[in-house]
């Protein structure tokens, strides 16, 4: 591909997103002065699917089981790029991982790729994505099979700097309770099989494990019950337990050593233990270098720098999508007054000058590098042949 058809290029797609400016703005502006919860964004997913349908877009493909998920398409090209849109609020926080700006800027690059659609040989496939901060819904469209024919897949997410590349953590979270024998804590302990001890063993193990364990993974556990009074012996206790590693292999690792030691609170004490999953697990995220390579030099045309590297950070269902598609995940940069993610401060923010200027270069930025690796035969050819061996 020639500089000046990548140059054209560029210019038909920005010329696309200032055209949708206003609507881009006033859709991430909506979702942000209405929060909705994982699985509950009702609201958020009729405003995205209006503004995708009178674009032209089509929902006739089998539609995901998940009441708030969606999938819509436009075009027919065997390139298929996949974009993921966000919406899911936190409690009582609102937007305070910025998925407004997460869903207007998806909807944006969704919107700059339709014209381009039939000379690229593209089909976008716009893909709602419930519940990233509760169980990941993208696990759930992942094993669905709706990103089974996606070439790639992208987003941007909220963030006070740019950067590309870097990775996430592996996520994994359990519900650990264990099950013993109730009995009056002063007229009859004997009698008695004490669960909350079960959970202080099990603490008091994982705590001592931490020498041993790499200086990189991160263990957090909360007591969910531990009993009902002090003079009842507590018949059921349960903690939750949240895990990160820089790989999903790390994750898996640490998960076996931390069960082992509640395990052992259930030996030492005599209760059983019961364990569930709390949502997917989440793997490391894997972005592809060509990708985050077009991304950076479409954006720093437009005057932004985007830092090529940086330390994982967070985790996010988009890491089990970029396992199986390559794929680009992004942080698009603005003011957030040092505020971090998951705060009242930086929920404020996301609808500032600032946020609605990310959300329109992170919506150039991601449809110029689905275009150019698209237009690219050699590019184009080795993410093709990913799709058929797949």
């Amino acid at each position: 591909m020639t500089l000046d058809i990548l140059t054209d290029i560029r210019d038909e797609v920005r010329a696309s997103v200032d055209a949708h400016r206003d609507g881009l703005v006033a859709l991430s502006h909506a979702i942000h002065a209405d929060p909705e919860l994982g699985g509950e964004e009702f609201r958020a997913v009729a405003r995205v699917k209006e503004v995708l349908q009178d674009a032209g877009f089509s929902f006739d493909l089998p539609q995901p089981e998940q009441p708030t998920a969606f999938a819509a398409t436009f075009g027919t090209g065997e390139f298929v790029v996949a974009v993921c849109v966000e919406y899911d609020a936190l409690p009582e926080i609102g937007h305070g991982c910025g998925h407004n700006v997460n869903a207007a800027s998806a909807v944006g690059t969704a919107l700059a790729l339709q014209p381009l659609a039939g000379r690229l040989g593209l089909t976008v496939l716009v893909l709602g994505t419930p519940a990233e901060e509760s169980w990941g819904g993208k696990v759930d469209l992942l094993d669905a099979g709706f990103f089974d024919g996606a070439a790639i897949a992208m987003m941007a997410h909220a963030a006070g700097e740019d950067n590309v590349g870097a990775s996430s953590l592996a996520l994994g979270c359990w519900d650990l309770t264990f099950h013993g024998r109730g009995a009056h804590a002063a007229a009859a302990p004997s009698e008695g099989v004490n669960a909350l001890d079960a959970i202080v063993i099990a603490q008091t193990a994982t705590a001592l494990a931490r020498q041993q364990l790499p200086s990189d993974v991160i263990m957090s556990s909360i007591v969910v019950d531990g009993g009902t009074a002090p003079n009842v012996i507590p018949a059921r206790a349960t903690a939750r337990v949240e895990l990160r590693a820089p790989r999903k292999e790390q994750l898996d690792a640490l998960w076996e050593r931390v069960q082992r030691c509640y395990e052992a609170g259930a030996l030492a004490t005599g209760c059983t233990l019961t364990i569930e999953p709390v949502g997917h697990p989440f793997a490391d995220l894997r972005q592809d270098a060509a990708l985050c390579r077009a991304y950076a030099d479409a954006l720093a045309g437009i005057g932004r720098t985007v830092r090529l590297d940086g330390p994982a950070v967070g985790s996010t269902d988009m890491g089990d999508v970029s396992h199986r598609v390559p794929s680009i995940h992004p942080m698009i940069g603005y003011d957030v007054a040092g505020a971090v993610h998951h705060t009242a401060d930086f929920a404020a923010a996301g609808a500032a000058p600032g946020a609605d200027a990310a959300i329109l270069d992170a919506a150039y930025g991601l449809a110029a590098a689905a275009a150019a690796v698209a237009s690219d035969p050699a590019e184009r050819a080795r993410l093709l042949a990913e799709v058929a061996a797949r």
